[in-house]
C-alpha cells in the first residue's frame, strides 16, 4: 500500500514495482510484480513516472485506487489486512507561499495521515510487517557542513515539521512492525516534482546562480528513491532512520551549472537573493527560501549498509532525467 501515492513519487515507485517483479531489480522469468494499492484524496493520473501518456486524472497504471481523506478511519482501512507493507507519502506540497494556513495544512496533513494509518495498522487482523515513513532531510536545517543521519537538527518551520511528522509515526506505528524513516531530499525525476521548475526556468535562459550559490543542494536520482523504498519494505536488517540522497551533493552554483549542461543551454541569468524574495512569491507563487536555502546531506548508515547507488553523480543523472 503507497499512502498518498497520487504524486510523483507514489506513481513513480508503482511503476518500479510493477517492472521490477522483485522489488528491487530487472523482473525474474515467471515471476509477478506485487499488488499495488494507492490511497489517495485524488484519482491518480496515468501520467506518472516513465512519462506514460493519456488523459489527466485516468486511474490506468499497475495499481488499484482506493480514496481516503487522510484524516478519518474508512473502508480504506480493510486494504491493510494482509498487506505485506505500506509506505506512506501523505502530506501536502511545500511547494507554496508558506502563509499561516499552508503552514497549518502542511503539519496537520503529514501528522493526521500517519496518526491514521497507525490506527488502521492498529485495527488490522494481519497487518504489515513493514512500514516506510517519508520525512524531510530539512530537519537537519540549512548550513555549510555536511550532515549525516547523527548530526543535529536545524531550527525552522521545515525542521519543526519534520519532528512533528517522525514523532507521530513512532506514535502509530505498532511495536513488532519494522520501521524505515527516510529523510529524503531533491528528488530528480522525469514525471515530476520540483526538477520540472528548475529545468523550465533553465530552458529560457534563467538558469544561473541562485542567491550567493553556495547553499547545499542535497539531490537523489528516482530510481535510487525507488530502491530505498524497496529495500525498506524488503530488507530485514534496514530499521530506523536514513538520510534518502546520493552521496555527492552540491551547490547550488554547481548544480545549476550542471543543470544547464544537460539541458544543452550555454547561458543562464544569475537570480540574486532580493530578486528571488520578490519573483517567488508574486510570480511562481512558492516560497522562496526553498531556493535561497539548502543543505549537504550524505547518508553515513546507507553506506555502512553496502547501498550502491545507481546514481552517486549529479552529471550522469540530470543527463538520464533528460532523457
Amino acid at each position: 500500500m503507497i499512502a498518498g501515492g497520487s504524486g510523483f513519487l507514489g506513481l513513480s515507485f508503482a511503476r518500479f514495482l510493477a517492472d521490477a517483479s522483485d522489488g528491487l531489480g530487472a523482473p525474474r522469468a515467471g515471476s509477478h510484480a506485487p499488488d499495488v494499492v494507492i490511497l489517495s484524496r485524488s484519482v491518480p493520473s496515468d501520467q506518472g513516472a516513465g512519462g506514460a501518456g493519456g488523459a489527466a486524472g485516468a486511474s490506468r497504471g499497475p495499481w488499484r485506487h482506493v480514496r481516503w481523506d487522510g484524516r478519518t478511519m474508512g473502508d480504506w482501512a480493510r486494504e491493510l489486512d494482509g498487506a505485506s507493507g505500506v509506505v506512506n507519502l501523505a502530506g501536502r506540497t511545500v511547494d507554496c507561499i508558506k502563509t499561516p494556513l499552508h503552514c497549518d495544512q502542511i503539519l496537520r496533513s503529514r501528522v493526521e495521515s500517519t496518526r491514521v494509518l497507525g490506527e488502521a495498522v492498529r485495527a488490522a487482523a494481519n497487518p504489515p510487517s513493514a512500514w516506510v515513513q517519508m520525512s524531510t532531510a530539512h530537519r537537519y536545517g540549512d548550513g555549510e557542513e555536511t550532515c549525516d543521519e547523527d548530526a543535529p537538527f536545524g531550527y525552522g518551520l521545515a525542521p519543526f515539521v519534520g519532528e512533528k511528522w517522525e514523532e507521530a509515526f513512532d506514535e502509530a506505528c505498532p511495536e513488532g512492525i519494522r520501521r524505515v524513516v527516510l529523510r529524503t531530499s531533491f528528488v530528480l525525476g522525469r514525471g515530476g516534482g520540483a526538477y520540472q521548475r528548475r529545468a523550465g526556468s533553465a530552458r529560457r535562459g534563467l538558469g544561473g546562480t541562485v542567491g550567493s550559490g553556495r547553499q547545499g543542494m542535497s539531490w537523489i536520482h528516482e530510481l535510487d528513491m525507488n530502491r530505498l523504498f524497496a529495500r525498506g519494505l524488503t530488507d530485514e536488517t534496514m530499521r530506523g532512520a536514513y538520510i534518502a540522497s546520493a552521496p555527492n551533493p552540491v551547490s547550488n552554483r554547481e548544480f545549476m551549472r550542471e543543470l544547464r549542461r544537460a539541458l544543452r543551454v550555454p547561458i543562464g541569468l544569475p537570480a540574486m537573493g532580493w530578486m528571488v524574495n520578490l519573483a517567488a512569491p508574486l510570480v511562481l507563487r512558492t516560497d522562496p527560501e526553498l531556493a535561497l536555502y539548502g543543505r549537504y546531506c550524505v547518508s553515513r548508515r546507507l553506506a555502512e549498509e553496502g547501498f550502491a547507488f545507481e546514481f552517486p553523480g549529479l552529471g550522469p543523472a540530470l543527463a538520464d532525467v533528460r532523457g
